[in-house]
């Protein structure tokens, strides 16, 4: 399905915006925000089939992934703008309030979302959610993905030209490159959310893997701390890594917790 927007801060001087997303069920809204590589990396399709009988499942493709465009660089503050662009989405499709479920980058859109637009979002589901700008046991994997994307191994090459095309070698590329920059810029101990975090009103509940290879020592516990009384709970997966909602050893337990979240 495809949705027009007025404009998108990821997209700079194209006007309209024309963005895929996927929709399932009916219900009360959750938005599914992917990853840094999209979402066929990672689908939820254990978790469309637990929630699509209750919920509408409405899962964009941000500019320059999938079929939303294309894009040339990644800014620094792009999860700013892709919240923008999210709420300009939601606008188009006639949702007012919703739940959120963010992946890695998406969830760090998602709580980007919570802080510009509280009185839109039910709550918050943060999976694989990073905190830090600086990441240094995560240095060298944002290097291989800005310049050395075919290190990442087959199914990784397969999977991502089947979703983004011969581009997806510079989609992960201008990725790999943001995260650098973040870093680069960041002074130690900053966050990604300019410690607005404590703004949050919405419940917000974490799933997070404890071999999550993305996650730098301290940095889980840190992220709890600064949700203060937003955070509803975090579910650390024994057996999960970077994406328990699409791992064998942890979907299932994902999936319940964030049903059981969303029920509430």
């Amino acid at each position: 399905m495809r949705a027009t927007i007025p404009a998108s801060p990821l997209a700079p001087g194209v006007s309209p915006v024309s963005l895929h997303y996927r929709e399932f069920g009916r219900g009360v809204p959750i938005a599914i925000l992917h990853g840094g590589w999209g979402y066929d990396i990672y689908p939820y399709d254990q978790q469309i089939a637990a929630l699509a009988t209750t919920h509408r499942i409405v899962i964009p493709d941000r500019t320059g992934y999938g079929g939303s465009g294309t894009l040339d660089e990644q800014a620094t503050d792009f999860h700013q703008r892709a919240a923008v662009e999210t709420l300009a989405l939601l606008d188009a499709l006639g949702i007012d309030h919703t739940w959120l479920w963010g992946h890695s980058d998406g969830a760090v859109i998602a709580l980007w979302i919570a802080i510009m637009a509280a009185d839109r979002v039910r709550g918050v589901v943060g999976e694989a959610t990073h905190f830090w700008r600086r990441k240094p046991a995560s240095r060298e994997f944002f290097e291989t993905m800005r310049d050395a994307p075919d290190r990442l191994g087959e199914r990784v090459a397969t999977t991502l030209q089947r979703e983004h095309g011969d581009r997806w070698r510079a989609l992960l590329a201008t990725n790999g490159a943001a995260w650098l920059s973040i870093a680069e810029a960041a002074a130690d101990g900053a966050d990604l959310y300019d410690g607005r975090l404590k703004e949050i009103r919405t419940p917000v509940l974490l799933i997070h893997g404890a071999k999550d290879p993305r996650t730098e020592p301290g940095e889980l516990a840190a992220l709890q701390s600064s949700l203060g009384s937003a955070l509803a709970g975090a579910h650390v997966l024994a057996a999960g890594g970077h994406s328990p909602h699409s791992e064998r050893a942890s979907a299932g337990q994902a999936t319940a917790a964030a049903a059981a979240f969303t029920r509430s």
